[in-house]
């Protein structure tokens, strides 16, 4: 991009509006979907989909719950009309789905469309012609009464045949392609005109659907397109206000929810925003925006990886890891304080104590869409403690003190630094294991037998300091004290145990134990160590010789 290139580009002019409402509103409802999904998604594939595809994704779309569905462009091929006919005839369509077809106002395209349907329960005929001045000056060299013409006159032909479709319950719909780019004044004129020929009523309305066809502006401007026309066109109690928004801006999102504060009904887009050049508006997105704010999207994405394989086996399309709520890494965290502060927000919800979920970095309880808590924390050399213990935790039950945790994570830190990439459950536990749990030198517990002292516990082993074996004896308060005291007779550097805990690993009659202590030097430093047996008290003597072993 050159500087000096600038100025061949110029602001999208903004709306006279004084006294906007919008921006006070708040969102309290769903509201009426439609995918495109079968049309405009399979319009911007490398390879369409063939007729098996569609219906398998047609499926998916009915079992999400949507109940508008535009199936395709009956008029532009024969696969797209035979895909038609074979939902109606082979009745796959639900008595409570209605399926929306796409024409231009040609007369040609709509005979043809017209035939498509014969037979249906509920449809919707998608009328459109372009109206914004770069279309009119450069692709139909026309002027403004000649596009309001086109547009009166393909309105006029749908109408001469509604009669075919008795005992069809059809809706019709208008859009002004290119809308966010036409005059809001011209647009509200020509689909007057389209109203006056359909006469909708408010017992039976027609859709206007107002296409943010190129994001040009601010996803402001185009909310004040759509309150200006709400407020301004004629008879707005006989329409169905419909957005149907694409993202060049990469703010179709925000368009479309701007969009519904300033007064739409209807909403049409696709599974994960696919679409021509950035995408259609993402369906899900905004549905589970809705939902994560309490509001019921009516949509149920409650299985979203089993959408995702539909999706991505039936367009050959892949979603972005990054993609809101269905990527891969969204319910991910590599950076440590992100981990330490999931992990606990997780553990309070878990206590029953909270109404709503307010979990720090997740907007969302992944469960909702049918994905695990164990996706969501993962171990590179990002991370801090607080991810690496609760991958231990909820991988292999390894409960790690917090003083623990905060001496692993950068050892584990700096494990995987060198591995420069990230890393799985079992390798990490690998590096536990390495750094404690296999920890055997120099010293190394041979054997160990209790001895019989009155009111007291003693003990008698057997270890080896690198290749000299000894027996020892030592008698204390527990089996730790009398380990502990047992060493000092052999040189051993002198610590006193600062901290012990322990619990169980796995259930049954083999069922394992770890212990982790604490040791504390004389010179003061601080180590940790850990061991694993299905004895709790060899285990825990164990512990003591890992912690004496890394100090």
């Amino acid at each position: 991009m050159l500087k000096d290139t600038v100025s061949k580009y110029r602001p999208f002019p903004g709306i006279h509006l004084p006294n906007r409402q919008w921006p006070a509103r708040t969102l309290t409802r769903a509201p009426i979907w439609c995918s495109v999904d079968l049309r405009d998604g399979n319009q911007a594939l490398a390879v369409p989909m063939n007729v098996a595809q569609k219906l398998e994704l047609f499926q998916a779309l009915v079992k999400c719950g949507f109940k508008e569905i535009e199936v395709g462009f009956p008029s532009a091929s024969n696969t797209e009309f035979a895909f038609n006919r074979r939902l109606i005839e082979e009745k796959r369509i639900p008595d409570d789905v209605t399926i929306q077809v796409l024409v231009q106002a040609r007369e040609d395209l709509i005979e043809k469309t017209i035939q498509s349907l014969i037979g249906a329960k509920k449809v919707v005929i998608h009328m459109y012609n372009s109206t914004s001045p770069a279309q009119r000056r450069v692709v139909f060299g026309k002027s403004k009464d000649e596009i309001k013409a086109i547009a009166v006159h393909g309105a006029k032909l749908i109408k001469e045949r509604l009669h075919r479709l008795a005992g069809t319950e059809v809706t019709l719909q208008y859009s002004p392609e290119s809308f966010s780019a036409t005059e809001v004044e011209y647009a509200k004129e020509v689909s007057e005109a389209v109203m006056d020929v359909w006469q909708p009523t408010p017992q039976h309305k027609m859709i206007l659907n107002l296409p943010d066809t190129v994001e040009v502006a601010m996803p402001n401007v185009y909310a004040d397109q759509i309150e200006w026309i709400c407020t301004n066109i004629r008879n707005r109690d006989s329409l169905i206000i419909s957005l149907h928004t694409h993202n060049d801006r990469n703010t179709g999102t925000a368009a479309t929810e701007l969009g519904l504060l300033a007064g739409a009904d209807r909403v049409e887009g696709t599974l994960f925003g696919n679409g021509e050049r950035t995408g259609n508006l993402d369906v899900v997105t905004v549905a589970l925006n809705l939902y994560m704010q309490g509001i019921d999207p009516q949509l149920d994405f409650s299985d979203l990886n089993a959408i995702r394989e539909v999706y991505e086996r039936c367009t050959g399309m892949t979603i972005p890891p990054r993609q809101p709520y269905a990527g891969e890494l969204v319910f991910t965290a590599f950076s440590g304080s992100h981990q330490d502060a999931i992990k606990k927000g997780l553990a309070e919800w878990e206590t029953g104590s909270r109404t709503h979920w307010d979990v720090p970095y997740l907007t969302i309880d992944p469960r909702d869409l049918g994905r695990e808590y164990r996706e969501v924390i993962r171990v590179n050399s990002q991370s801090g403690k607080g991810g690496v213990a609760y991958l231990l935790e909820s991988e292999f039950g390894i409960e790690l003190p917090k003083d623990m945790q905060r001496e692993f994570g950068p050892i584990a830190n700096d494990l995987v630094d060198a591995l420069g990439r990230e890393v799985k459950g079992e390798e990490l536990k690998a590096m536990f294991w390495k750094e404690y749990v296999e920890r055997d030198s120099p010293w190394k517990l041979l054997d160990i037998a209790p001895a019989n002292i009155l009111n007291e516990y003693g003990c008698v082993a057997k270890v080896a300091r690198n290749d000299e074996v000894k027996m020892i004896h030592g008698r204390g308060n527990g089996p730790i004290a009398a380990f502990v005291n047992a060493l000092a007779t052999t040189g051993a550097p002198k610590f006193e145990v600062a901290y012990y805990k322990e619990h169980a690993l796995s259930a049954g009659s083999q069922a394992s134990a770890i212990a982790y202590i604490q040791i504390k030097l004389a010179d003061g430093k601080i180590r940790w160590g850990a061991a694993v047996d299905t004895n709790i008290e060899l285990a825990s003597i164990k512990a003591v010789l890992s912690a004496l072993n890394r100090a």
